[in-house]
């Protein structure tokens, strides 16, 4: 299998638009939502959930208090401040490090695995989706993320398919580096704007260290002729191939209100020209690409 994932260095680039209109091109994919801290992809693709799992990450301190001696142990070793004078946890300021629990000596400290979300098995108009969200608040989302594209290459396998179509999340951390580790390709969204631009170059050099062969696409490149070539620049400085310079197409914007891609809504738009003459080019490079 080939798995492409499309990431951004900040939120609201476009790449959702983008990997919805390339789950109607591809052929033989399964979907994965990676960018579970912001899920959205659903609201295109309106999948048919057939299997709903919670998904457990990190643990949290809860005190009995039939056991506890009220030894004040805990309280000292807890840099977080997360238990009260009265040995109760606050589970919101809870780091869940796991000291306590290791040295309480009354053994009256328990200390749970978490559910922090759930993660989904779905069907939707253009193929089998993995999915997935976390609770509000909640962390592990580079757990989640790890077990989506896991469950996504045994959905893919198992059903024959070639290639996993990821969505991924926004910017340089934990998430974008579960995302993309071992990815065929990743393509990077970028706009033509001064930050855009050093957003850019930040996931480009993430991409590089992990020695994964990235793409780059301009999103609404005609808004700035001067900084979408600044941007393609930079690209040519880290051998980045630049696939794809989509117009400004108000188009996009009409085709997610009504839960549609580009490509159903209106196949003559320039944007939709310009989406499909970029798969094009990411198929062709992908067939170049070893499999996961």
């Amino acid at each position: 299998m080939k798995e492409l994932v499309i990431i951004s260095g900040k939120g609201g680039t476009g790449k959702t638009s983008i990997v919805s209109a390339f789950a109607v091109l591809a052929e033989n994919k399964v979907l994965c939502d990676a960018d579970v801290d912001a899920a959205d992809l659903h609201l295109i693709m309106a999948p048919e959930i057939l299997e709903r799992h919670d998904f457990k990450g990190g643990n949290k301190a809860i005190i009995d208090k039939e056991k506890c001696t009220e030894c004040g142990l805990c309280r000292e070793l807890c840099r977080w401040n997360a238990i009260s004078e009265a040995f109760e946890v606050d589970p919101i300021s809870c780091e869940g490090c796991g000291v306590c629990w290791y040295f309480c000596p009354e053994k009256a400290i328990d200390f749970p695995e978490q559910t922090c979300g759930e993660w989904y098995i779905s069907d939707t108009r253009f193929g089998p989706m993995v999915h997935g969200r976390l609770g509000i608040a909640e962390e592990n989302s580079g757990k989640l993320v790890t077990l989506a594209r896991q469950e996504a290459k045994k959905l893919g396998e198992a059903r024959g398919l070639d290639l996993i179509l990821t969505d991924g999340p926004p910017g340089v951390g934990c998430p974008v580096i579960a995302s993309i580790g071992g990815a065929s390709a990743v393509l990077i969204v970028a706009e033509p704007t001064v930050s855009g631009r050093h957003d850019m170059e930040r996931v480009a050099q993430l991409a590089a260290h992990f020695r994964v062969p990235a793409l780059l696409s301009i999103n609404k490149f005609d808004l700035n002729p001067d900084e979408a070539k600044a941007i393609e620049q930079v690209a040519g400085e880290h051998n980045i191939r630049v696939l794809g310079r989509i117009p400004f197409d108000p188009t996009f914007t009409k085709a997610m209100v009504q839960g549609k891609t580009i490509v159903e809504f209106d196949g003559n738009s320039e944007g939709n020209r310009a989406v499909k003459e970029m798969w094009d080019q990411v198929r062709d490079f992908l067939e170049g690409q070893p499999s996961t």
